[in-house]
């Protein structure tokens, strides 16, 4: 296939696979797509291990890495402070983050102060500091990477010139065309257009809408290539998506289920189990709108007495170390824990009826593609 992005990034098939997982990153890209590892919350030790180790097992194929530098977040411009942050939650979240877990028989005690280590939310919440994301990304670009996205705003103008430097393209996630113009104005190498089906952050505004929309609006900025993103299993949407401006796909939700994924089986079968329906977009998670799997612990947070989310990155800091403990617990077989549990999915998982491996889901993306492209083409044959 020839597309924009194809010779951009010397791939076979535009397909990005947006993942946690650092071999669903190299078994993507050895199979022709492009592989995306997700730093979040990643200590910047951890990071450099899994970078490395993508590096010895990847070959000569090209990847990137996906960064969380929010353009606006809680004292972005302070210094990290974990004991400054933790003072800034009211108790009243460590009381309410106890008691759904004792609901549902998990002692809950030691979530009612935030005096924990959590090393993923004080990690997520460091990154989002300038300090903190200049050392993520000296990292990222210490490693032969071929591209940096930025999801959550507009990445920082250092980063930008940094990147161009380096000969490194910069993508960003947005979810509304006037979001899409401000990317096109800093400078960025590509967009991907997250539609309100997507899962983790997300806007309102359906892929369907989204991708024409945003395609017509950066026309005055040149060819920006675009990534359709949002409810994107298969290749039969891939194509769909690319007939409406899009240059490729990225995808999160269908790697979720894969044989190499980092999520425990429980979680796999939990999302295998559910539909399209079964997912909610909130500010529960991380403060800022994230789309997630519906489960208890979900549904306790919309309740009307639950407290209103905090701003990034203390929502995160009151919901990751619990749920963390609640995955444990599940994958022990603890009942209430498996309720408990949830993950930031899209609205395709209604698509996803088994786990396969990652390759072989690059594989039906191909055949999805050209079975999609040769349905199209009937309608035009005489």
């Amino acid at each position: 296939m020839k597309t924009q992005l194809t010779e951009m990034f010397n791939i076979e098939f535009p397909l990005f696979a947006f993942t946690h997982c650092r071999d669903v990153v190299v078994a993507v890209s050895k199979a022709g797509g492009f592989g995306v590892y997700a730093a979040g919350g990643l200590s910047n030790e951890q990071f450099e291990i899994d970078l490395k180790w993508i590096d010895e097992h990847i070959g000569s194929k090209s990847y990137g890495v996906d960064l969380l530098i929010p353009h606006k977040s809680l004292d972005q411009n302070e210094q990290f402070d974990a004991a400054k942050l933790q003072s800034k939650i009211p108790q009243e979240y460590g009381d309410f983050r106890a008691g759904i877990l004792e609901k549902h028989g998990i002692d809950g005690s030691e979530f009612r102060k935030f005096d924990n280590d959590d090393k993923r939310s004080m990690g997520l919440a460091k990154n989002t500091k300038e300090e903190g994301a200049r050392n993520i990304v000296d990292i990222a670009l210490s490693h032969p990477i071929s591209l940096i996205v930025n999801a959550l705003g507009v990445p920082p103008a250092w980063l930008l010139d940094i990147a161009k430097e380096k000969g490194i393209k910069v993508g960003a996630m947005i979810g509304a065309a006037k979001h899409a113009v401000r990317q096109a104005e800093a400078g960025v190498d590509l967009l991907i257009a997250s539609g309100t089906e997507a899962g983790g952050h997300t806007g309102d505004v359906s892929t369907m809408v989204l991708i024409p929309e945003i395609y017509e609006a950066i026309k005055p900025y040149g060819d920006i290539p675009i990534l359709a993103a949002g409810g994107i299993m298969n290749g039969q949407q891939m194509a769909a998506a690319m007939t409406m401006g899009a240059s490729g796909a990225w995808c999160g939700s269908v790697w979720l289920t894969t044989i190499e994924s980092e999520l425990p089986l429980v979680m796999k079968e939990k999302i295998i189990a559910a539909n399209s329906s079964q997912t909610i977009r909130s500010k529960s998670r991380t403060g800022k709108h994230s789309r997630q799997l519906i489960s208890p612990w979900t549904d306790a947070w919309e309740e009307p007495d639950a407290p209103e989310p905090l701003p990034m990155p203390l929502q995160t800091m009151v919901t990751d170390p619990p749920l963390l403990k609640a995955f444990k617990l599940a994958e022990g077989g603890h009942e209430g824990a498996k309720e408990l549990i949830t993950y930031w999915v899209g609205q395709g998982i209604g698509l996803t009826k088994y786990s396969i491996s990652a390759s072989d889901v690059v594989q039906e993306f191909k055949e999805g593609f050209i079975s999609g492209y040769e349905r199209l083409m009937q309608f035009t044959e005489d």
